[in-house]
């Protein structure tokens, strides 16, 4: 059943807490079953080091332990209470101790040693509360009930597999990594003879009939358009959290990260003009304005902790504004077409979504409907359609913050009236009523914000499904048979703007600012460490190539992504090289 050498299971105690010993013996007698198979270890979690009296329990819990009676004296402190040295002494004595052991061992520096050390495996184990369980190291966050800690031991290899997904998934690095790598698998299959294969799945129709409707696009567009509306609806999650919440919530916090953005927008676009002027690629000049911010934030945390947070937290609210920046300039300037029918359509949508948001009604599931129906009508409006998922994200209701405390004193009430039910000899009850259950469910509903947790629900799907398809399916380039020209104004617009427009325009308002007593960047940030920042923002990937496929067609749009693909392949190798030689000392996280 179990893995060979069988499984280490870690229990960490809490002496304030008399739950531990009813846990631990439930615990106990389901393990006792596995004989060697299991290894069962107490640990004691001492919330207040200087804590004289809770040390004392702790040192003389092993102390016991030395004399093969740890439960058993456990289970006096805890339902004793007892934590002066005449009750830990006495404790001893009912329990027939050889009491000058004891005594030896009560004042024992090793013990110490062990106590403290007990401590720090506490503070690592990844358990969020006490009295917990790890199995194997991995924190168990299940019931404590028989079945569930039995099927958690069984799956354990599942569970270490998962949890080794969840720490991918949680590193800040492995989105970028997740588009790095479908961006050189696009180039790969197209590079080396699979070409058509790559043309042929892009632009496979998918779609449904019914009766006399028929929608089908593209696998393209429905990644393009349809895919990245939802992505488009957790920038517009972030960016009103920010607003509401965040560094854009108030003047003094947003003002420098908003010039700062301005300027990495204004500059690139200045610069892309001066090469473009008069040309047939002109209109492209939003191209070079974007900032990825998946990819900006997760180069980032390569670096780890070398990076000041100060400056995470500027990169970040910039590179949001910047978002916003770039969603304007998608909907007022790059449509394709207008068509006022369903255009009216679009806004009698948004109109019912305003009408439910005024009405406090909180079910994230009504407004992903009707965001549906808005992608829909917008796109077939001629619109762009990533524009759906902005709009339906700042329509989801932000709910007020729950009472954190009356809602728990709610559900304590709510178990002790079903525990006194179910001891209750005259009733026949084993389980929790439904009406309980439902008020239960209502409650922890609560405790959820809408915005914030669809948000949570939606980053990893965006960050490792959305995101790498698009990479994908818009960085296929046939790099030998494209004609691909560094010296024409396109590219050199581009890779300008990207390159040296982005950090020079946030450089350069930021400086004017401080200079102007506009807005004040924070003292934890060195000029030198925003110019490495600064050049990581010049990663358009993402957001560049969707302005780039709103404003060309080919072979005009072919040359913008590959000028995309350069100008941030150099920004990145840049911005690390100047970020690590700037960042020395290592700060803390």
């Amino acid at each position: 059943m179990f893995k060979k050498g069988g499984l280490e299971v870690v229990v960490f105690r809490d002496l304030e807490r008399n739950i531990s010993s009813k846990a631990s013996t439930t615990l106990k007698k389901t393990l006792e079953n596995y004989g060697n198979n299991i290894s069962l270890k107490y640990k004691y979690v001492i919330h207040d080091f200087s804590s004289h009296n809770q040390v004392l329990a702790v040192k003389a819990i092993h102390a016991a332990r030395n004399q093969n009676k740890e439960e058993d004296y456990y289970r006096l402190i805890v339902e004793n209470n007892g934590y002066t040295k005449e009750q830990l002494l006495v404790f001893a004595q009912s329990l027939r101790l050889n009491m000058s052991k004891f005594k030896e061992d009560l004042e024992s520096k090793e013990l110490i040693n062990k106590i403290k050390a007990d401590k720090k495996d506490a503070e690592s184990s990844g358990l969020s509360f006490y009295p917990g369980i790890t199995i194997n190291g991995i924190p168990y966050k299940g019931a404590w009930d028989k079945e569930s800690i039995i099927a958690a031991l069984k799956k354990n290899g599942a569970t270490q597999i998962r949890v080794a997904m969840q720490g991918l998934f949680q590193w800040g690095a492995s989105a970028a990594i997740a588009l790095i790598l479908a961006t050189i698998a696009a180039l790969l299959l197209v590079n080396f003879g699979n070409h058509e294969v790559y043309e042929h799945l892009k632009k496979f129709p998918l779609g449904f009939t019914y009766g006399n409707i028929n929608f089908s696009l593209p696998v393209e567009v429905w990644i393009n358009d349809f895919l990245m509306a939802i992505f488009f609806l957790l920038i517009g999650l972030e960016i009103k959290e920010e607003i509401l919440e965040g560094e854009l919530s108030n003047r003094k916090k947003a003002a420098m990260p908003v010039i700062a953005a301005i300027g990495g927008m204004l500059v690139p676009a200045l610069l892309y003009i001066i090469f473009n002027f008069e040309t047939d690629t002109a209109h492209g000049w939003g191209v070079p304005m974007a900032t990825d911010i998946a990819f900006t934030l997760g180069l980032m945390a390569i670096l780890g902790s070398r990076v000041p947070v100060a400056l995470k937290v500027f990169i970040s609210a910039l590179a949001i504004a910047d978002d916003l920046g770039a969603i304007l300039i998608i909907a007022l300037f790059y449509g394709h077409g207008f068509h006022l029918n369903f255009f009216l359509l679009a806004m009698a949508t948004l109109l019912i979504m305003y009408f439910f948001n005024r009405k406090k009604v909180f079910n994230v599931n009504v407004y992903l409907f009707l965001g549906l129906l808005l992608w829909f009508f917008i796109y077939k409006s001629g619109l762009h359609a990533t524009l759906a998922g902005v709009l339906t994200a700042f329509l989801i209701p932000v709910q007020g913050k729950a009472n954190l405390s009356l809602i728990a004193k709610q559900i304590a009430v709510i178990f002790q009236k079903e525990i006194g039910e179910i001891k209750n000899p005259e009733t026949d009850k084993s389980k929790i009523s439904p009406n309980s259950l439902l008020t239960l469910k209502r409650a922890i509903e609560r405790l959820r914000e809408p915005s914030e947790y669809l948000m949570h629900n939606l980053e990893r799907f965006v960050n490792f499904i959305v995101l790498p398809l698009f990479a994908f399916f818009n960085t296929g380039i046939l790099l030998t048979g494209s004609g691909y020209n560094f010296n024409q104004p396109l590219s050199l617009g581009i890779i300008a703007g990207l390159l040296i427009g982005k950090p020079l325009g946030i450089l350069g308002f930021t400086w004017l600012a401080s200079k102007l007593k506009i807005a004040k960047l924070s003292n934890d940030i060195r000029f030198r460490e925003l110019f490495g920042g600064a050049c990581l923002a010049g990663i358009g990937f993402t957001m560049s190539i969707v302005v780039g496929s709103s404003a060309f067609t080919e072979p005009a749009l072919t040359t913008a992504k590959i000028s995309i693909l350069l100008a941030s392949t150099l920004s990145a190798v840049l911005g690390l090289v100047i970020l690590y030689l700037t960042t020395k000392t290592k700060y803390s996280v």
